[in-house]
This record gives structure tokens, C-alpha cells and sequence, in this order.
């Protein structure tokens, strides 16, 4: 599993927005970059910049996985038929940990990712501890007997701040199933995704 080494919020405050739309962002406080250059005033961002900041969001949004799993994700993507782009949304949706993050099984995603890692979660009904593992649609996604009573699932699961969305349908509290593979308009991000310039930023 690929640890994130920096913490986690600085993410926010680099891009400028609340991209897990948490209420203790820091962005909520200070809008500014972090460091002692946060405040300079920013002059015009380039094409390549802008390309650049939206895969670094769209990456960071899935607890920052690593470089080389994304570009494997767009390359992937890129051989799919249809739009590159919701092609690469898509894939990112299929992710283990984003099915137990949007079926509010973890209030984070890199707490999703945990609760993997340490074997709580069940795909259909068999341990998986495999967080970038992907999941089709009809699999069904629970958590374990352990986890269930788990301080931090229940927090998440009493969370106000989002819903489940369609495309993970709940059975009870402790079971989801995958229907289908979501279209960027379904996805309930707090901010805008801009995932074709990430396909502009590979594809250069």
C-alpha cells in the first residue's frame, strides 16, 4: 500500500478548494497556498499548468495514489471505446476504496483505503485487502463482522456532509452493490473535476 507522506490537507490548500469537501479544511480558514509563499499574488496559469492542477486534484480526490497506478488508469482508459475521459472517471469509480468511501462505510477515502489494507472489507463475501482492486458491476462490497462495531464506520455512516450515490446500492448498513459504472455528471464530487484535461495533460 502507498502511504501519503505530506499531510493530507495541504492538498486543499494548494489547489485552493475543498476537493473532499470536509468542513475542517483548511481551506475554510485560509484560502492561500501553504508555506511562506502561500499569499504571493498568483499571475496567469499556463494550459500546461491548468492540465497539470486538475490531474494533481483528480489524483489527490482518491487518496493520492500514486503516479504510475493513475497513468496506468489513463492508459487503460485511453484503449476503452468511448470518451478517454469518462472512461478514466469510470475506472477511478471502480476502485475498492472508492466503493467503500461512497457506500460511507469510512468518512475518508485514505480512511477507506485503511480499513482495506487492515482486511474489513468483503467482495463478495471473500476478505479483499487489496485497495486498487476493481470491482464489477454486480459484486457485491460488505463489511466485516469486526467492523461493523468500529468507532469509525459508525461516524461515517451518521455523516451529514454526503449521500450515497445511485450507483452503489445499499442492503442494510454493512452491504453495497455495484449496479453500474458511473458518467462524470453522476459522480458526487464537491468540486468541479476537469478529467479531459487530464487526457490533454497524458496525451501531450
Amino acid at each position: 500500500m502507498s502511504k501519503r507522506h505530506s499531510a493530507k490537507y495541504k492538498l486543499d490548500r494548494r489547489m485552493g478548494e475543498n476537493i473532499w469537501g470536509r468542513p475542517k479544511s483548511p481551506v475554510n480558514k485560509r484560502e492561500y497556498g501553504p508555506g511562506q509563499h502561500g499569499q504571493r499574488r498568483k499571475g496567469k496559469t499556463s494550459d500546461y499548468g491548468l492540465q497539470l492542477k486538475a490531474k494533481q486534484k483528480l489524483k489527490g480526490y482518491y487518496g493520492d495514489v500514486t503516479e504510475k497506478q493513475f497513468k496506468k488508469s489513463y492508459v487503460e482508459a485511453a484503449r476503452m471505446k468511448g470518451d478517454t475521459s469518462q472512461n478514466l472517471i469510470g475506472l477511478l469509480e471502480r476502485r475498492l476504496d472508492a466503493i467503500v468511501y461512497r457506500a460511507k462505510f469510512a468518512p475518508t477515502i485514505f480512511a477507506a483505503r485503511q480499513l482495506v489494507s487492515h482486511g474489513h472489507i468483503r467482495v463478495n463475501g471473500v476478505k479483499c485487502n487489496i485497495a486498487s482492486r476493481r470491482i464489477n458491476v454486480g459484486e457485491e462490497i460488505s463489511l466485516g463482522a469486526k467492523a461493523q462495531e468500529m468507532a469509525l464506520v459508525m461516524e461515517a455512516q451518521g455523516l451529514s456532509e454526503r449521500d450515497i450515490p445511485e450507483y452503489v446500492a445499499p442492503d442494510g448498513a454493512a452491504k453495497v452493490t455495484f449496479v453500474r459504472v458511473p458518467t462524470l455528471d453522476e459522480v458526487p464530487y464537491p468540486v468541479k473535476m476537469e478529467p479531459n484535461l487530464v487526457v490533454e495533460f497524458y496525451s501531450r
